[in-house]
């Protein structure tokens, strides 16, 4: 079968990585997943695609609005993948709740990552329950082994002789408002003045231009707090595998995937305490939940001073990934899910 694939595609982002990974266990049943990004299609993009030969047969998604409205005309099968952005953001807009709905109800299917996004949609949208399959996504990292941890926290601006005192907390985000990542600045910042040997590092590719200049006057007025500048997902792995700890400081998400991907390298993390983070981290189980900058700040200082804890949170989200994550589990189910566009 031959399958037209449209997703939000900004290189090095958690949408482009899930699309990549899903594209490959279409491919790997033997379908031709052509994946084209929903930033440059228009509808009359899409008319055209539709009409090239070979035809498109069916056809997937990501996210309702970006992506599934562009498949509501053409008569092809199609299913969808839920965003983070569709039930947490766009299902506040009457115009785009109503699209969603249109495509839900045209869908032959669509995915959730987590039971509570399909409560949301089921709460905010009016949709066919049994439509909707919870499948988590799955986790594979590869770490770099040509890697340079200090070649890598020199480019950053940190500048310091004792690297191996160094205690590393690493905030993996795209730069737009909704991931907030100056929502921690001003408190690390107090708390990096305290202790010298603690720094948070902002990595992501610049999505919003605005922002990103914001950003990153912001950081240059703190102490403590450094921008770095986006890696290949190899090298991230391996600036990851050697902080101290990830950081998530989101205003809504779907399911972070620099969140599962630190649990599989063994690195504690601290959290946002929003539904997306809540339904993937355990308080003091498999990471830490915060719920403002002082209390991050609290918990940060007991996580380096409990090497149970530290030992603890590591062994149960390494175990959580191996129970939960499993990426063979989601290629079974994506195509599984494939088939019913026939």
């Amino acid at each position: 079968m031959r399958l037209l694939f449209l997703a939000c595609l900004n290189p090095k982002t958690g949408n482009c990585t899930t699309a990549e990974r899903i594209r490959n266990h279409i491919v790997a049943a033997g379908h031709t997943c052509v994946l084209c990004d929903t930033r440059e299609l228009s509808s009359s993009d899409v008319a055209s695609l539709m009409t090239q030969e070979p035809r498109f047969e069916g056809a997937l998604a990501i996210h309702l609005f970006k992506g599934g409205r562009l498949l509501l005309d053409f008569g092809v099968p199609f299913g969808v993948v839920f965003g983070g952005t569709d039930v947490n953001e766009d299902v506040k807009d009457e115009h785009k709740r109503a699209m969603m709905e249109e495509v839900l109800r045209k869908a032959r299917f669509a995915v959730a990552f987590t039971d509570k996004l399909k409560e949301q949609a089921e709460a905010l949208l009016v949709c066919e329950s049994k439509k909707i399959y919870v499948q988590p996504q799955g986790i594979e990292t590869r770490v770099a082994s040509c890697f340079s941890w200090s070649d890598f926290l020199q480019s950053t601006g940190v500048c310091t002789e004792q690297v191996e005192d160094l205690h590393v907390f690493l905030l993996v985000c795209g730069l737009r408002r909704v991931k907030d990542p100056l929502y921690l600045l001003e408190a690390f910042a107090e708390w990096h003045i305290q202790n010298p040997l603690v720094v948070l590092i902002i990595i992501g590719p610049k999505i919003d231009p605005v922002f990103t200049a914001e950003v990153e006057e912001s950081v240059k007025r703190s102490v403590g707090v450094f921008l770095a500048a986006e890696l290949s997902q190899e090298e991230l792995h391996a600036a990851m595998q050697k902080s101290f700890a990830l950081v998530n400081s989101s205003l809504s998400e779907g399911m972070s995937a620099a969140i599962l991907e630190a649990m599989d390298l063994g690195l504690p993390v601290l959290a946002k305490d929003i539904p997306g983070n809540t339904a993937i981290v355990q308080h003091e189980v498999t990471g830490l939940l915060y719920s403002t900058p002082q209390e991050f700040v609290s918990m940060s200082k007991k996580l380096l001073d409990d090497h149970m804890l530290q030992d603890r949170l590591v062994r149960n989200g390494k175990n959580y990934i191996a129970s939960c994550h499993n990426p063979m589990k989601e290629r079974a189910a994506y195509q599984q899910l494939v088939e019913t566009l026939h």
